[in-house]
């Protein structure tokens, strides 16, 4: 059995509709059908009583005009043939009965194999007595329904002079022709309303899921690391308005809780350089602490090597100096954000100029010539060159046949810069932190040069990837747009 709730809502609505028809369709019938029988009804009791009033005015005339005494007694020989002319005119069978209802001359007397009329039941005759305005109808249905009327006949003084039994047959036949031509009517209006309700559930259920589909397609989207648009609410009907006014006011909340989320991540970040850079500026505080204190110890103006132990200690100080410098320059390259001064730049040219900086002759670079635009800063894209072929430097330092290659071309609407070489390659351990700013591999430096790549790259809507295999090489793979 198929479970209604779990079906689609287009589906819902499009069998919703159709019962709705249906139902509709059939309570109009049902209610046409009842109002007509009872229309029927009503004609033929309205009938009876025309052709009854009729009737009683051609036997009122014929008792006028009879040679006969007006007794009950009489009464065969007054209607002895006039009976038959009123049946035929009137065109219904007239019985005659005395006032004990035995039967007295009917109409049908003539017809081939009529059966002798019955006396009027005890039941009727007591129900006719206490009936005010001396009339009795009754109804027998069938397959041919038919009506028995029993009325008295009055002599001209009112004197109860027989009773009269009028035998009716529906007449339904144009009231049930009528009816049929109606329902037919109404079965093609049906038809009409049944096909424009399919139509139109089909319209209604596609406008409707077309509008449930886009705010999915919406929430879908939904990151905590970007900002999310929200769905506009003008053209939306108002069941939806509470779902999309809830979803907007999510949006504007993950945007608060990403923003003081990513405030909190910088401050965290910063907190933990802070602490890198005091670590790598004490390691060559403490030498140099001790050079002076063996200096000062030692320190002899008569000694005749006086000049070269200044010379030591001066190449001593200045060597720890210029490591603080270059700590305090890396520091500075990755704290500085990327300047938006965009220009549209030569991308291939570019990089060609920051790879004739090296002098290694197994650098190669493919498509120098291709002229390549791009919007970057050119100082920025300078610098992720260096730092991308100084790390692929650094991993083919124990290669026996070093090679590294750069190459960069269009994919789509995105320019993509590849450095690829085949050195010692990154272990999966590292892998995970290839990104962080403090984590590095190498014996000196601080690990900035790929955080500050990615820093950059993110500024101008870029990205970097990586696929390595430890011991046959690393690709780096820059995509940003054109």
């Amino acid at each position: 059995m198929l479970n209604f709730n779990r079906k689609s809502l287009g589906f819902r609505i499009f069998t919703s509709m159709f019962v709705l028809v249906l139902i509709a369709f059939a309570l109009i019938a049902g209610i046409t059908y009842y109002q007509y029988r009872e229309q029927v009804r009503d004609y033929n009791v309205e009938r009876l009583e025309r052709k009854e009033n009729s009737i009683k005015k051609d036997i009122d005339r014929t008792l006028k005009t009879t040679s006969f005494e007006l007794i009950t007694e009489k009464v065969p020989f007054i209607f002895k043939d006039e009976i038959f002319e009123i049946a035929r005119i009137h065109g219904e069978n007239v019985t005659l009965y005395d006032l004990q209802g035995n039967p007295l001359i009917s109409s049908t007397e003539k017809l081939f194999n009529s059966q002798p009329k019955e006396a009027i039941s005890q039941r009727i005759l007591d129900t006719l007595t206490v009936t005010i305005g001396k009339r009795y109808v009754e109804r027998i249905d069938s397959e041919t329904p038919q009506q028995f009327s029993y009325s008295y006949i009055n002599d001209p003084r009112f004197k109860p002079l027989a009773i009269l039994q009028i035998q009716y047959v529906d007449s339904d036949s144009f009231i049930n022709k009528e009816m049929r031509e109606i329902l037919i009517r109404m079965a093609i209006v049906a038809l009409i309303v049944f096909i424009t309700a399919i139509f139109l559930a089909f319209v209604l259920a596609r406008y409707i899921t077309q509008r449930l589909k886009a705010i999915e397609e919406k929430i879908k989207e939904t990151q905590l690391d970007k900002r999310n648009k929200k769905i506009d609410i003008q053209s939306l009907p108002t069941e939806l308005l509470t779902l999309v006014s809830a979803y907007n006011g999510m949006i504007d909340e993950l945007e608060e809780s990403a923003a003081q989320l990513a405030q909190n991540e910088r401050e965290a970040a910063w907190r933990e350089m802070a602490k890198q850079v005091a670590h790598e500026i004490k390691n060559p505080l403490t030498p140099m602490r001790l050079t002076v204190q063996s200096f000062q110890r030692r320190f002899d103006p008569e000694d005749p090597e006086i000049n070269k132990k200044i010379n030591e200690y001066s190449n001593t100080l200045i060597q720890q100096i210029d490591t603080m410098s270059s700590i305090a320059s890396a520091f500075s390259n990755f704290a500085d954000m990327p300047a938006q001064q965009s220009e549209i730049l030569n991308v291939s040219k570019v990089v060609k100029l920051a790879l004739d900086i090296f002098r290694e002759r197994n650098i190669a670079f493919a498509k120098a010539d291709q002229e390549i635009l791009a919007k970057f800063d050119r100082t920025q894209l300078i610098r992720v060159v260096t730092n991308l072929v100084k790390n692929a430097i650094q991993a083919t330092k124990t290669t026996e046949n070093p090679q590294i290659l750069v190459n960069v071309e269009t994919i789509g609407d995105e320019v993509q810069l590849t450095v690829s070489d085949n050195g010692i390659g990154i272990t999966e351990e590292n892998k995970s932190k290839i990104f962080e700013p403090k984590f590095t591999t190498k014996t000196s430096g601080m690990g900035l040069g790929l955080a500050m790549v990615k820093n950059i790259l993110e500024t101008y809507n870029g990205s970097i990837t990586f696929t390595s295999q430890e011991g046959r090489g690393t690709v780096f793979t820059v995509t940003f747009p054109k």
